[in-house]
C-alpha cells in the first residue's frame, strides 16, 4: 500500500486528492478546503476498464497513480459537475501519439471533516517527515562538506611537501650531476694527455729506430763488399781451381813420341 498527495489548479481552484494504492484498487479522497468527495475503485472496475483500455490490471495502476501521485505538465485536468453533488475527476494522456482522457465519478464524502482532517494529517506527517529528511540530508551535507575541506586541507599539506621534496632532490640532483660532469672532463683532460705523452714518445721511438736501421744497412753494404773481395781471393788461391790444374799440367814430363 502507498500513499500520494496532489495539489492540483484547477479551473482556478485549488484541490488536494490523496491516494491510496493497492496491487489491484485504489481509493481517492479529494478536498477544496470546505468540501470533500470519494472515489472507490472497486478490483472489479478497475480489472473491467484496464480490460476496456487492453492493459493489465498493474499497468493500469501505476499509470493513474503516475497521474495522480505528480500533476503531470502535459496532462489536462478537470473536476466536473456531475449531477447530485457528485464530481468527475479526468486527466488526459498520450499513447502511441493518440490524446486519450480518463474518467472517475467521485461521491460526495459521507463526512466531510473527517475526510478533510484526513487529508490534513497526511500532508502534516508528510511535511515533518520531509523536515526530518531535509534535517538529515543537511546534516550529512555540513559533515562531508567538513570532511571535504579537511581532505581539501590535507590535499594542499601534501602538494606542498610533495614540490618541497621534489626541489630538494631537484637540487641534490644538480650537485651531483655537477660534480660528475667535472670528474668527466678531469678524466677527459689527463686522457688527452696521456695519448698527447704516448704519441711524442712513439715518435721518438720511430725515429731512434729509423736511424739504426740505415746504420745497419750501411755497415752490411760495406761488409758485404769486404766479404766478396775476399771471397774473390780465395777462390784464386785454391789447389782445385781450373787455373791450377792447367798450369800443374804444362809442368809435367812430356810423352815421347812413337815413330
Amino acid at each position: 500500500m502507498r500513499h500520494t498527495c496532489l495539489r492540483l489548479q484547477v479551473g482556478g481552484e485549488t484541490l488536494f486528492v490523496k491516494g491510496t494504492w493497492f496491487p489491484s484498487r485504489f481509493d481517492l479522497s479529494i478536498t477544496d478546503g470546505l468540501h470533500s468527495w470519494t472515489c472507490n475503485a472497486s478490483e472489479t472496475e478497475v480489472s473491467r476498464r484496464a480490460e476496456q483500455w487492453d492493459q493489465p490490471v498493474d499497468e493500469y495502476i501505476a499509470l493513474a497513480e503516475q497521474y495522480l501521485g505528480f500533476q503531470q505538465p502535459g496532462s489536462t485536468y478537470g473536476f466536473h459537475d456531475a449531477g447530485d453533488d457528485q464530481r468527475r475527476l479526468s486527466w488526459t494522456f498520450e499513447k502511441q501519439g493518440v490524446k486519450l482522457e480518463w474518467r472517475w465519478k467521485c461521491q460526495p464524502s459521507s463526512n466531510s471533516k473527517q475526510t478533510t482532517a484526513g487529508i490534513l494529517d497526511f500532508l502534516m506527517d508528510s511535511n515533518v517527515q520531509l523536515s526530518e529528511e531535509v534535517v538529515r540530508k543537511t546534516q550529512s551535507y555540513e559533515k562531508i562538506k567538513a570532511e571535504a575541506e579537511k581532505c581539501l586541507v590535507q590535499s594542499e599539506k601534501l602538494s606542498k611537501e610533495k614540490a618541497e621534496f621534489e626541489s630538494a632532490v631537484y637540487s641534490k640532483f644538480v650537485l651531483v650531476l655537477n660534480s660528475k660532469k667535472a670528474k668527466l672532463r678531469e678524466l677527459r683532460d689527463r686522457l688527452s694527455k696521456i695519448e698527447s705523452s704516448g704519441k711524442a714518445l712513439q715518435e721518438e721511438d720511430e725515429d731512434e729506430f729509423t736511424d739504426k736501421t740505415v746504420s745497419f744497412n750501411e755497415g752490411s753494404d760495406i761488409n758485404e763488399e769486404e766479404g766478396d773481395e775476399e771471397s774473390k781471393e780465395d777462390i784464386k788461391n785454391l789447389p782445385g781451381t781450373s787455373k791450377s790444374v792447367v798450369a800443374a799440367r804444362s809442368k809435367g814430363p812430356k810423352r815421347k813420341s812413337r815413330r
